[in-house]
C-alpha cells in the first residue's frame, strides 16, 4: 500500500535537488525553491519546504545559510549534486527515479 505523505515528502526532497542542481552555481533564496516546487505541488508551503531542507543538510546533499532576518539560502553539495546527476547511488528517502536512458546505473 502507498503512503501518500512519505511518497510526497520523498519527492519534494528529489525536486529540491533537481532545483538547486539547475540554479548551480548561485544559491538560491528559499521563495525561488518554494516557487518551483509550487509548480508540482500548489499547496506545498513555506515550512513543509523548510522540513525537507533540513532532511537534506542532515544528509549533507544541500546547504543552508539561516539569515538571522529569517530567509534561508540553499546550495547543493557536491554529494547533492552528484546525486541530481545520477554518478553516485541514491539511498532511501529520496524519489529519484530509477536511470531509464542506460543498463544499471546507480
Amino acid at each position: 500500500m502507498i503512503d501518500p505523505a512519505k511518497a510526497r515528502r520523498e519527492s519534494l526532497r528529489w525536486f529540491i535537488l533537481l532545483t538547486l542542481n539547475t540554479s548551480r552555481p548561485v544559491d538560491p533564496h528559499e521563495t525561488v525553491v518554494l516557487s518551483t516546487i509550487q509548480g508540482i505541488y500548489p499547496d506545498a508551503t513555506p515550512l513543509e519546504l523548510r522540513r525537507e531542507l533540513d532532511y537534506l543538510a542532515d544528509r549533507s546533499l544541500v546547504t543552508l545559510d539561516k539569515n538571522p532576518s529569517g530567509y534561508w539560502v540553499c546550495g547543493l553539495t557536491h554529494i547533492g549534486a552528484d546525486i541530481a546527476e545520477y554518478t553516485i547511488e541514491c539511498h532511501p528517502g529520496i524519489a529519484r527515479p530509477a536511470k531509464y536512458w542506460a543498463d544499471g546505473g546507480a
